[in-house]
């Protein structure tokens, strides 16, 4: 669990320069560029249980989120829609069936066919993987940006999990109840969504 006194010391330090925490103005302001309520719509619609059951529509639409999404590297983009349009029908169908089991059926089996199968390309990034659940359930998945888990974990002195570049979903479901767990000790205006909560430790505790 993340230390509640260093935790409270953030959320004082935050709400002195942003009262009302991600309702300020200067806040609403940078979190324009993220698009957060449109891009969650967009998964929603993406990717409900009955959208996945389209292959090709719910592959092209993986590409489209992924493109649009400004947490995701501008190098990685490119590189997984290429990806995507290499795949065969068969290659497409199991990457679909991978996500339509992270949201909505066996999540672990789900997570770990997304890596195998992105892994074949070296593109099983914690970006990729964790971007598309963090947009469908933003205030129960979470994204692992490297940087900021790492940053987490370390100012934290939380040990387990350990972060390793190749995503796991040991490190996953461990990481998401920290921050799940976390977002409950403070104020409720930062943390609109586990994204947002994660932003709001990254900007207080710079790192």
């Amino acid at each position: 669990m993340l230390d509640t006194n260093k935790l409270h010391q953030a959320e004082a330090d935050f709400l002195s320069q942003y009262p009302g925490g991600f309702n300020n103005p200067a806040m609403i302001e940078i979190g324009k560029k993220h698009r957060m309520d449109k891009m969650v719509s967009l998964a929603k619609e993406c990717f409900s249980k009955t959208a996945c059951s389209n292959v090709e529509a719910t592959a092209e639409n993986m590409v489209k989120v992924v493109s649009r999404a400004s947490m995701i590297s501008m190098f990685e983009k490119p590189k997984f829609k290429g990806f995507v349009a290499r795949l065969s029908g068969d290659e497409k169908a199991f990457l679909v069936n991978a996500l339509s089991q992270m949201l909505h059926g066996k999540q672990q089996a789900g997570f770990e066919a997304m890596v195998s199968l992105l892994a074949t390309e070296t593109l099983a990034k914690w970006s990729i993987i964790s971007i598309i659940p963090e947009y469908y359930a933003p205030t129960k998945e979470v994204f692992v940006k490297p940087t900021t888990a790492k940053g987490i974990l370390q100012y934290f002195n939380i040990d387990d999990p350990v972060y390793k570049p190749l995503p796991s979903w040991d490190f996953y479901k461990k990481y998401r109840k920290l921050i799940n767990e976390g977002k409950k000790e403070v104020d409720p205006g930062l943390s609109p969504s586990n994204a947002a909560f994660s932003g709001f430790l990254m900007m207080t505790l710079k790192f």
